[in-house]
Order: structure tokens, then C-alpha cells, then sequence
């Protein structure tokens, strides 16, 4: 791992993992969502780039996997250099099998229509 500021630890989400598998030689392998938290845990905040928008991860990685929230520099990554790191957020979304109609707070219906999932990988680019 890399903690410096020339290969910053880059967040990824599934379309921006797609953007920077331009050139090289990567490993990827899944995550578990403790060893994501410790790989943003061992981390200072200007040493990570979130290379996506989606407010669902941003979420994801502070409220469910319990990292205390930062705020990462955002930025469009369109290659990873040889050696850098990145954790990468998926989203895998499925049709609800039942779709229960539940009364809301303020006394609206709302009905599960879909589940959704996420997983973590590490990506590193080799060359």
C-alpha cells in the first residue's frame, strides 16, 4: 500500500472503475467491508481522491462501514499509474421478490421495488 500523495488511495464506484482500467497490468481482488474501512482508516484524508459522485456510496462508506466522515477531494481519474491503490464501491441492484407496501412516517405508501447491494474490491495497477 501507498500512502503518499503522488499515488493517492482512489475511491472508485462500477463506471469510474471502468474509466481507469485504460492501459496497464491491474490485480483486483474482493474486500471485506473491514479491510475497506482499514484501508480508509490508515489513510489521511489528503492522500484519498473520491472519483465519483453518488451520494449511495458516500453513505455506504461513512453511515454502514462506520468510517468517520471526511471529506475526500473529488476528482475525474482517467488512469492509475503503476503501483497505485484503489478501493472500489459496487453496486449490484435486484428486483425485489415481494414487494411489500409499507406506511411511511408521514403516512405514505411506499413500496420496495428493488435490493440493493454492495460489495468491495481492491484494485491495484501492476504496470
Amino acid at each position: 500500500m501507498n500512502n503518499s500523495k503522488d499515488l493517492p488511495l482512489l475511491l472508485l464506484d462500477n463506471s469510474s472503475m471502468m474509466s481507469v482500467l485504460n492501459e496497464g497490468e491491474f490485480k483486483c481482488q474482493n474486500l471485506t467491508f473491514e479491510e475497506a474501512k482499514h484501508l480508509l482508516d490508515i489513510h489521511k484524508e489528503e492522500d484519498i481522491l473520491r472519483c465519483f459522485s453518488n451520494t449511495e456510496i458516500e453513505t455506504i462508506i461513512f453511515d454502514y462501514l462506520g468510517i468517520m466522515r471526511r471529506d475526500f477531494e473529488y476528482k475525474h481519474i482517467r488512469n492509475m499509474r503503476p503501483g497505485q491503490d484503489a478501493i472500489v464501491f459496487k453496486l449490484y441492484v435486484t428486483p425485489s421478490e415481494t414487494q411489500p407496501v409499507i406506511q411511511a412516517d408521514d403516512g405514505v405508501e411506499a413500496k420496495k421495488i428493488q435490493n440493493v447491494y454492495v460489495y468491495c474490491q481492491h484494485l491495484m495497477r501492476l504496470k
